[in-house]
Formats: structure tokens, sequence, C-alpha cells
């Protein structure tokens, strides 16, 4: 069986594979699996001690893979050893996952990672108009058994997200689903969000309660839908 060490580094989960990755690697997954169940989408497999690896080993790489990236986490790998080589360039996987020739280089990148993508995150954000407007939505979670909050106001709708009155019942990294019609046609449209800021009573009274979200896997229809409503309604709104 592929032997596996577990170590952190900050947030960040380190495997230390050692033996082979073959079809009996299974446990590769199951460990894995159990990171992300976890709340540790951050996976850096250390590759250095790993005697062999075959197609079937591939799968179980892949499977893996596809783990993390189902639960919005990065894995990457580090230390090849030149003789694996072969068998990931001619299976493609090569081209999918990341590799690193060291374990530093791989964990400065999840670093860097966090700050491209808090970059890309601002420069999206003043990318996309805000509307300020008084909007009646319903608002619910994904499960059943969480609070509801329904027919509420958003006082500023973007494309990325928006900023809802009338609700206290949600936490930080709530998720969350946003359903709205717009003019003129009153299309239902839904939106799965998550929550990102909630204000706080004794600073900002006037906006209290109520709560920020950031849209997630919003489509592109949608999105458009969006910019299109934004774009009209602040049409009618004078400039300084």
């Amino acid at each position: 069986m592929l032997g596996i060490k577990i170590r952190q580094a900050g947030n960040i989960v380190i495997l230390d594979l050692s033996g082979r990755i073959d079809v009996d690697s299974a446990n590769l997954v199951e460990v894995i699996g159990q990171c992300v169940r976890d709340g540790y989408v951050d996976i850096l497999c250390n590759l250095e001690d790993i005697e062999q690896i075959d197609y079937m080993g591939i799968s179980v790489v892949a499977i893996a893979y596809k783990e993390v990236i189902n639960h919005q986490g990065r894995v990457k790998f580090s230390s090849i050893p030149a003789q694996l080589k072969s068998a990931l360039a001619v299976s493609g996987m090569d081209r999918v996952i990341e590799v690193y020739a060291s374990e530093d280089l791989a964990l400065n990148s999840f670093k860097e990672d966090k700050i491209i993508e808090k970059i890309k995150r601002m420069q999206l954000r003043r990318r996309f108009k805000r509307l300020p407007i008084d909007l009646k939505i319903e608002l619910k979670t994904k499960r059943d058994d969480s609070p509801v909050c329904l027919k509420l106001d958003i006082l500023n709708l973007s494309a990325v997200g928006a900023f809802i009155f009338g609700c206290n019942k949600f936490k930080l990294g709530d998720e969350v689903m946003l359903i709205m019609k717009l003019a003129p046609k009153q299309e239902e449209l839904v939106f799965a969000a998550r929550v990102v800021w909630i204000p706080d009573k004794a600073i900002q009274p006037h906006e209290y309660p109520g709560i920020g979200v950031e849209f997630t896997n919003i489509s592109t229809d949608n999105q458009q839908k969006l910019i299109e409503f934004i774009e009209r309604n602040l049409s009618f709104i004078p400039s300084d």
C-alpha cells in the first residue's frame, strides 16, 4: 500500500508519499477526501520517495485531483523523481497538475495564488458598476435546517454581488440562494452566493441588519442580464 505521512505548513496539508502509486493506492483518495471534508483544501503531495507510478496509479492521482477541485481547493505536486516524469507526460497529466521542483517553491506558489486571486477580485469589483436600488428579493439557504429570510431588500447590486438589508440570521461564509425578478421582463433568476460581509451594529447602524454577498458560480447568461439591468437603471440616475 502507498505510504502516506501527513504534516502541515499553516493551512496547507503536505502529504509525504512513499512506495508505489498503483491500483492499490486508493488510500490516497481516502486521505485527500478526508482532508477536504475537514476543511483543508490546499494540499501538496510530495513525491520525492515515490519509486514507481503505473497507469492505474495515474488514474488514482486524477481521482484525487478531481476530489480537491470539486471542493474549490488546490492540489499541487513537488519533487517528482525523473523516472516518473515520462509516465505523467505520456498520460497528459503533466499538463493538468501543477508540478514544482521543490517543496519550498510549491508552498510559495500557494501564497502567490492568493495574492493573484485577491488582485483579480479587486479588479473584478472595480470593473462592474454598482447600482443603488430598492429591489425586493427572496433569500434562503441551501440547507433545509438553516434559517430562512424571505422578501428582503437589495440596496446595492452589482454583477458580482449585492448588499441585502433586513436579515441578521447568517454568519460569514454561509451559502445562500437569492431569488429575484428583474424588470422589464420580470424573469425569475436564482443566484447562488456566499456571505462575505456583515455590518457592525455599533459602527454601521444604518446598514444593520444586513449582509454583503458575493455571487458564486454565476452563469455568463445571468451575469449579462444583471449587467444590462444595472446599466439600464444607472442611466436614470443623474450624474454629479
